[in-house]
């Protein structure tokens, strides 16, 4: 079992910055990948950045050039450093950490970013 638990959500203005971070504890393993999703109710979830063990990185379009994920496997904690952020940008932040074929998921981070 691993256990999740986001920070760093908040209410931000357009254009300001927040960053979030989701420390693992438990049985965490050095093969995995970790993630953000993000989801507005009524609409589907979406995949944000995730980060794998072997430093694979991926972004979806709507955050490249504004977001960076990173790691920091001494302290078994994952960051999101979000810049430039847009109203588009609310919703709740979940991170994920997958190893192998089993997932888990963090409780979630409200990100609300103003006009």
């Amino acid at each position: 079992q691993v256990q999740l638990v986001e920070s760093g959500g908040g209410l931000v203005q357009a254009g300001g910055s927040l960053r979030l971070s989701c420390v693992a504890s438990g049985s965490v393993s050095s093969l995995y990948v970790m993630g953000w999703y993000r989801q507005v109710p009524g609409k589907q979830r979406e995949l944000v950045a995730s980060l794998a063990h072997n430093g694979t990185i991926n972004y979806a379009d709507f955050v490249k050039g504004r977001c960076t994920i990173s790691g920091d496997n001494a302290k078994d904690t994952m960051y999101l450093q979000m810049n430039s952020l847009k109203p588009e940008d609310t919703a709740v932040y979940s991170c994920f950490y997958r190893h192998f074929q089993y997932v888990w998921w963090g409780p979630g981070t409200q990100v609300t970013v103003s006009s």
